[in-house]
């Protein structure tokens, strides 16, 4: 059966082995939103479709193409895949919730008022995304490449940047929150009137720590930072 006959008349999707198929022409935006519940979408080409408020509910989603297509109020629970690719893509206000989006990539999508929610995202790359007020809570974004993202004033809440390229980005007054940053590249990052009092930090050579200019750190841990400088405080 091909994709056509898969989709004709229907909006709501349930268990189908949709992988592999071209999808982006047969989903149009007339009739109500598309619903995929724990459908096979590996491999599935849906670049350029019109998916305004969609759900994707624990679906397989492993190397899908989502390129130009418009997931304007898209929802996104449970399942996912590695190698996502979501490039020019539209997702303003749309949702993210325990999705693995591991090594998904991101460029020129607008991303305003996007939230990932409990995500791994190891290995994602977001730089040049546009827009923003996206939002990261509980997700694991070791090694994801962030080069110029705009976090300015954002509550960052169990956010793991390990290893992350922080490089050129923003968090101007962002609040961390059990979070960690651990060997994150931080070069001609800005930190102004950021609290970090809620992120371990790792180890903070002099490189580092000029690259923490106006941040606000705890008492404990100016204290470790001043201690790897051979300097003791009482």
């Amino acid at each position: 059966m091909n994709a056509a006959q898969l989709l004709a008349g229907q909006r709501e999707i349930h268990g189908a082995d949709l992988s592999g198929l071209s999808l982006g022409d047969h989903l149009t935006g007339d009739g109500g939103p598309y619903v995929f519940r724990e459908c096979d979408l590996t491999g599935a080409d849906l670049a350029g479709a019109s998916l305004v408020e969609a759900s994707f509910e624990k679906c397989v989603l492993e190397r899908a193409d989502f390129r130009r297509a418009d997931l304007d109020g898209a929802r996104f629970s449970g399942g996912g895949g590695a190698g996502l690719r979501f490039a020019n893509a539209e997702l303003v206000d749309a949702a993210f919730t325990d999705v693995d989006l591991s090594g998904a990539r991101f460029e020129l999508a607008l991303l305003t008022d996007v939230a990932f929610t409990g995500c791994r995202m190891i290995g994602a790359v977001l730089s040049a995304c546009r827009g923003t007020g996206y939002r990261f809570d509980g997700s694991n974004l070791t090694l994801a490449d962030l080069t110029g993202c705009s976090l300015r004033g954002l509550h960052l809440r169990g956010v793991r940047f390990d290893d992350a390229n922080l490089s050129g980005c923003d968090f101007t007054k962002a609040v961390f929150e059990e979070c960690r940053m651990i060997g994150a590249r931080i070069v001609e990052t800005v930190f102004t009137k950021a609290d970090l009092r809620g992120a371990d930090l790792g180890e903070v050579d002099d490189t580092r720590l000029r690259s923490l200019r106006g941040a606000v750190v705890s008492p404990d841990q100016a204290a470790m930072i001043l201690a790897a400088r051979g300097l003791s405080v009482y």
